[in-house]
C-alpha cells in the first residue's frame, strides 16, 4: 500500500446509518480517530436526524436527505472551528444518528397494586398492564439529557424510567377519569389517550421524548374481590330464585325418573314429586328440617326427669331415670363406683360422688355377711 493511499484510507467520504436493529434510539458513527473528508456525502434516511457534535458541544443538525459536507452546509461546525473563508481540509467531529421512528415494543406495568376510591365498592386495589410507544421528538435535548457520550443509545436503557413515570401516573389518571371500577374496561382506550397526552407533556420538554400512543390492555381486580364480583354476578344470572329452586327441582326429578332401578332415585324421586305437587297445587312447601349437628353423642333428653347415662363394663347404658337407677341398684349393675353422667355434668363421675345418684345407693340394704 502507498503511501497515498493510507491517507485516503484515514478520510471518511460517506457518513450513513443502516439500522440493522429494532431497538437502537441514538447510534455513534464509528469515525475512530479518522478525519471526515471535505465534500463527503452524508445520507439522512427518514426517521433518522444526524447531528454533529464539535469537541462535546452540539454543531449542526440534518434532517432526512442526502447533504455534500461544505462550509455552506455546516454553518455552526464553521463558526466553531474558525473557517472564515471556508475549508479544504479533513475535520474531525463526531456524527451521532437519532431514530425519529415509534418505537411501539415497549411494555409496562404495575409491580405494586395502585389504590383509588371507587362510590360502590369503596377503596379497591387495582393492577393494569399494556403498551405504549415512544418517539424522539429533539434530539439535541435528548443528546444532552440522556445520552452523552454513549455510541450505542438502546430503548431498554430509558425504558424503566419511562415506565416509571407512566405507573406514578397512573392514580392520578384514574381518580380524575371518576369511572365506576366496573366501567373502566369500557373507557381503557379514554384513559390511554390521556395518558399519552399527561406524559408526553411532562416529559417532551425535559428530555426530548414523546409519548403518541398508549394502551392500557387490563386493569383488574384483586382475585378475592374478583371471586366476590363472580359470585355476585351468578346471582344476577339466576335472577328470580323461587323460579330457579322450581326449575332445579324439575331437572333432579327428570334425571331420577332416567334411571328407575336406582333405590335412591325412587325416594329421591318420591320427595320430589311430592314437591312438585305442592308446587303445581300451589301448595307452600314444608320448611326444610335442620340437618342433625355432625358429631352429636346422645339424643336429647325425654320429658319428665333427668336421664342418666351409665358406664358399664366399659359400656355405655342409658339413658335411665329414676326408675331406671333403682333398678340397676337392685340389680347390682349400679355400685357406688360405677361412672355416671348427664346433661349438664363436665364428665364421668363415680355414682357416690353425685347426690341425684347416690340417694338411691343409700337405700338399698348392705349385702348379707358370710355364712360360717
Amino acid at each position: 500500500m502507498s503511501l497515498l493511499d493510507k491517507f485516503k484510507d484515514e478520510f471518511v467520504d460517506i457518513v450513513e446509518w443502516t439500522d440493522d436493529t429494532r431497538d437502537t434510539i441514538v447510534w455513534r458513527f464509528p469515525r475512530h480517530d479518522n478525519e471526515i473528508k471535505n465534500g463527503a456525502r452524508l445520507t439522512v434516511r427518514e426517521s433518522q436526524t444526524a447531528v454533529f457534535v464539535n469537541e462535546g458541544q452540539i454543531a449542526d443538525v440534518f434532517g432526512p436527505g442526502m447533504y455534500s459536507l461544505e462550509t455552506a452546509n455546516l454553518p455552526v461546525l464553521s463558526t466553531l472551528k474558525g473557517w472564515k473563508y471556508g475549508f479544504e481540509s479533513p475535520f474531525k467531529a463526531e456524527v451521532y444518528f437519532v431514530s425519529t421512528r415509534q418505537f411501539t415494543d415497549l411494555k409496562w406495568g404495575t409491580k405494586n397494586p395502585v389504590i383509588m376510591r371507587d362510590a360502590e365498592f369503596g377503596a379497591v386495589r387495582l393492577r393494569a398492564f399494556g403498551a405504549f410507544a415512544a418517539r424522539v421528538t429533539d434530539p439535541k435535548l435528548l443528546l444532552r439529557e440522556l445520552v452523552g457520550t454513549d455510541p450505542q443509545f438502546r430503548t431498554d436503557e430509558v425504558h424503566e424510567y419511562l415506565r416509571q413515570n407512566i405507573v406514578s401516573r397512573l392514580g392520578t389518571a384514574l381518580a380524575k377519569a371518576n369511572v365506576p371500577v366496573l366501567d373502566l374496561a369500557a373507557h381503557q382506550g379514554e384513559l390511554g389517550d390521556s395518558l399519552a397526552v399527561t406524559l408526553t407533556g411532562e416529559l417532551e420538554p425535559d428530555l426530548g421524548i414523546a409519548v403518541p400512543k398508549f394502551v392500557i390492555e387490563n386493569i383488574s381486580l384483586p382475585p378475592e374481590v374478583e371471586e366476590k364480583l363472580d359470585k355476585r354476578t351468578s346471582m344476577g344470572i339466576v335472577g328470580n330464585l323461587d323460579q330457579y329452586t322450581k326449575f332445579q327441582a324439575a331437572e333432579a326429578l327428570e334425571a331420577a325418573a332416567e334411571n328407575p332401578g336406582s333405590g335412591a332415585a325412587t325416594v329421591v324421586g318420591m320427595g320430589l314429586g311430592q314437591a312438585a305437587g305442592n308446587i303445581v297445587g300451589g301448595a307452600t312447601a314444608p320448611a326444610a328440617q335442620p340437618p342433625a349437628q355432625a358429631g352429636a353423642a346422645t339424643p336429647p333428653p325425654l320429658p319428665g326427669g333427668p336421664q342418666w347415662f351409665l358406664g358399664v363394663n366399659g359400656q355405655q347404658t342409658g339413658p335411665l331415670d329414676d326408675a331406671g337407677l333403682a333398678a340397676h341398684v337392685s340389680s347390682g349393675a349400679l355400685t357406688p363406683e360405677t361412672l355416671v353422667w348427664r346433661n349438664g355434668m363436665p364428665g364421668w363421675e363415680p355414682a357416690s360422688s353425685v347426690p341425684d345418684v347416690a340417694r338411691h345407693l343409700a337405700s338399698t340394704p348392705p349385702p348379707l355377711p358370710n355364712q360360717g
